[in-house]
């Protein structure tokens, strides 16, 4: 069995990071769907910049957005939305036959409005609309300002997945704040039964910014810790989803019909080149999740990938490596902290140059 597919019996989705026109078009997306057995797709400013900066696949629109008078910033926003849609109609029969719980495609406000509540409520209605797709879903960050908008956006009965999330501590935050969102829409009497959401946990950059960290340290206890934080993180962070599953709370909603809350595994690419190409992937297969994928590391599994659940090997030793690291100065809550801050920023900078490159053609298709 193809290893991408073979995840799926094991109760793990696989969902493309990544998103392309020409995908879209040509039969390539489809083929993943149907031979690979991607069952999702999530976006994000650096990604959108990336396909209309390095392909020719977005010029007829360029051209008639400047035809039309739009600024940059809603020409960017035509031309995802029209992307999104494309692969939310494409995903749609994926959505229909897992009643919901699969065939998702994610559509991120702009990374500008990760500090201000009511902006990320206001632009995650006005793109919700725009999207008009029942297997739509709408990012917003996992900062401090977006929890309430999580919230809110959930009482609406929205979509949500809750993006850049680094640490447990905030883990925790998201899922009650997904949680009141639910029980406010039970309050006001409105249907709940349907509403997914997912919250990423992203792996791979952790490790880049703590093993960065340990080679300061210049032991070799702390060497030996190299590579581990990430799962070590994402074990625990499972643990978490586990006991909540376990609770009264999540047991009163679950009898009104709710769909639980999965995580989502997101960097999922290895940055360091002396890690296996799906290390990241093999350790965190489980039950209940969801692991976007960039093409390359989808290619990988599906030639050399091993299919197991993982995800429960080991977790006192997660617990080990958490307090190691703590001893050898590195506290993974200020880690995550300043992750949060970096990742924020790592979507500004190439949505802001996006938006310029865009002025620019808007400018030249006018002369």
């Amino acid at each position: 069995m193809n290893p991408l597919k073979a995840l799926q019996s094991l109760g793990q989705s696989v969902w493309l990071d990544d998103i392309h026109r020409g995908w879209l078009r040509d039969g390539t997306f489809q083929r993943w769907v149907s031979e690979d057995g991607i069952s999702g797709v999530t976006s994000n400013p650096a990604i959108f910049a990336k396909a209309i900066r390095e392909t020719s696949d977005y010029e007829a629109a360029i051209a008639e957005g400047a035809r039309a008078g739009l600024s940059a910033e809603r020409l960017f926003e035509q031309m995802a939305i029209s992307d999104v849609q494309a692969a939310a109609d494409l995903l749609r029969a994926t959505f229909d036959a897992n009643a919901g719980a699969d065939g998702m495609v994610s559509l991120e406000v702009s990374p500008h409005l990760a500090d201000d509540t009511q902006g990320s409520i206001a632009a995650g209605r006005r793109l919700w609309k725009d999207f008009g797709r029942p297997n739509a879903m709408i990012k917003i960050p996992g900062t401090r300002a977006g929890l309430p908008a999580i919230r809110t956006l959930i009482s609406e009965g929205i979509n949500v997945n809750i993006t850049l999330l680094f640490g447990l501590d905030r883990y925790r935050e998201v899922v009650d704040a997904w949680m009141s969102g639910i029980e406010d829409r039970l309050r006001d009497g409105k249907p709940v039964a349907g509403i997914a959401s997912v919250a990423s946990f992203f792996l791979s950059r952790i490790d880049t910014l703590v093993d960065k960290r340990l080679e300061t340290v210049g032991e070799k206890s702390a060497a030996d810790l190299r590579s581990r934080a990430a799962i070590a993180s994402a074990r625990l962070a499972y643990e978490i989803f586990g006991k909540w599953l376990e609770s009264a709370r999540w047991k009163r909603l679950r009898g009104e019909g709710v769909r639980p809350q999965r995580l989502l595994w997101a960097s999922t690419s290895t940055k360091d080149p002396a890690l296996p190409d799906t290390y990241y992937v093999e350790a965190l297969i489980a039950p209940q999740t969801v692991n976007t994928l960039p093409q390359k590391t989808i290619e990988a599994y599906r030639d050399h990938g091993s299919p197991a659940v993982r995800i429960h090997e080991d977790v006192e030793g997660a617990r080990h490596t958490v307090e190691a690291l703590q001893d050898a100065g590195i506290d993974l809550r200020t880690v995550a902290d300043e992750l949060e801050r970096d990742g924020v920023k790592k979507f500004v900078e190439p949505f802001d140059e996006l938006q310029a490159m865009l002025t620019q053609r808007i400018a030249e298709a006018r002369r």
